[in-house]
């Protein structure tokens, strides 16, 4: 068995959307993908009411200036015509770029998903299986097998939701509508090269709205830079029923952005009492030793693992599990930009191998702020004097760090955390 890498432009690695995790779960997103849309959804007639896709004469025009695009790049007459037959604007795909439920999901919901005691008991079902198979995939890359397999569980569902969207239908969607014009136009040229080498055939390239597709949720960009023919037979097929290539394309990944094989994503532990949660937030890393001389310790007091730099990392704030994460936990983040997602594989990985669930209680009584409600977070803070840089209801680096600068002149916990007890405190501030 040979891996046969393709060379080709660097993926990109954030967020966007696709048919990973369903049933079971929603994680909506694939290596490569673009940043999801921080907008309200769009109000769309229901599906039932309208044909799955239609060729307007809008998207026709669009198409009639995309085609010498792709002629350009190398792309062949035959392959472009008999892949564009009977495309059209496909509104599901409108529908589920538009909606993007994760901004409204707390991660232990996410997780409770994501790590489900079904997906647990199918991973281990399938190691018992494949096995062998994932660990020789795992030893030729030097990427851990559990976590291949994780990825695919997640991904997934180990292969039984793959998607169902022609890959090209989708992206030509997406391109016509414009929002995402640049990112869908780079993708349907290199799924047109896809499907010019002979990997495989415009009826046989399904995957999701995004056009993520296969076991293992690939862009066709990242498709071109990692895909590998695991069982030598020529092609890299990465949506047919034998995961072999898949998987291995999934490995080959993780080991091209640094995986250190052996090296544990993360650890649980407990914080001493009256420690910085401002600390714990994913993105100051230390050695172990500087942890360990500030009072962290494993969960279950086990020495701390010693694996080089690693960094605390507190999902849900101080009342949450807290984590001592390490490199691996970082490549995890080049396959998807999330770290719910991170932390989901780890944890999957870890349970198929015979771990247990998270020691520490999630704060399940703190319901998810709403896109509106973020909004008014964000708008409230900086009007206080805690700039967000901006108010889209997204929550990244610039508002925790508002929040936490309220948080500490409040003489708060200053863990970053939005919820709906702070939002009442930034409202009562303002009104003070």
């Amino acid at each position: 068995m040979t891996g046969r890498m393709i060379a080709g432009a660097a993926a990109l690695v954030a967020l966007a959307g696709c048919s990973a995790m369903a049933p079971e779960s929603a994680a909506e997103n694939a290596p490569g993908t673009p940043p999801a849309t921080s907008s309200p959804p769009v109000a769309r007639p229901a599906a039932q009411d309208r044909p799955a896709a239609v060729a307007t004469p809008a998207f026709r025009d669009w198409e009639a200036r995309f085609r010498p695009q792709a002629m350009a790049q190398g792309i062949r007459s035959d392959v472009y015509d008999r892949a564009f037959r009977g495309v059209g604007v496909n509104e599901r795909v409108l529908e589920l770029d538009a909606y993007q439920p994760e901004f409204r999901r707390q991660i232990w919901d996410y997780l409770d998903r994501a790590v489900s005691d079904q997906r647990v008991a199918n991973g281990r079902a399938k190691w018992a299986e494949i096995g062998p198979l994932v660990r020789q995939i795992g030893a030729r890359y030097g990427v851990d097998p559990q976590i291949i397999l994780a990825i695919w569980g997640i991904e997934s569902s180990y292969g039984a939701t793959r998607g169902d969207l022609g890959v090209i239908e989708s992206l030509a969607t997406l391109a016509f509508d414009g929002r995402r014009r640049e990112f869908a136009e780079s993708q349907l040229i290199a799924a047109l090269r896809i499907l010019q080498d002979g990997d495989t055939t415009p009826e046989a390239m399904r995957g999701s709205w995004a056009g993520a597709m296969g076991h293992t949720q690939f862009i066709p960009t990242s498709y071109a830079d990692y895909a590998q023919d695991w069982t030598g037979d020529g092609r890299r097929d990465v949506w047919g029923e034998d995961p072999a290539d898949a998987l291995a394309s999934t490995a080959n990944y993780l080991a091209r952005f640094g995986w250190t094989a052996g090296q544990p994503w993360g650890v649980e532990v407990s914080l001493p009492a009256g420690f910085n949660p401002a600390l714990a937030g994913g993105e100051d890393w230390r050695d172990v030793a500087a942890w360990q001389a500030l009072g962290v310790q494993q969960i279950g007091g086990a020495v701390l693992p010693q694996h080089g730099q690693s960094a605390l990392l507190a999902p849900a704030g101080a009342r949450g599990p807290v984590f001592l994460i390490f490199q691996n936990f970082r490549v995890i983040r080049r396959y998807n930009n999330a770290t719910s997602y991170a932390l989901a594989v780890g944890h999957l990985g870890d349970r198929i191998l015979g771990g247990g669930p998270f020691v520490a209680t999630w704060p399940r009584d703190e319901q998810a702020l709403s896109l509106n409600e973020t909004i008014e977070l964000q708008e409230r803070l900086t009007a206080l004097g805690y700039d967000t840089l901006g108010t889209d209801g997204l929550v990244g680096p610039n508002t925790i760090t508002a929040i936490r600068n309220f948080q500490r002149e409040k003489g708060l916990p200053p863990d970053g955390f939005p919820t709906r007890t702070l939002l009442a405190a930034v409202k009562a501030a303002r009104s003070g």
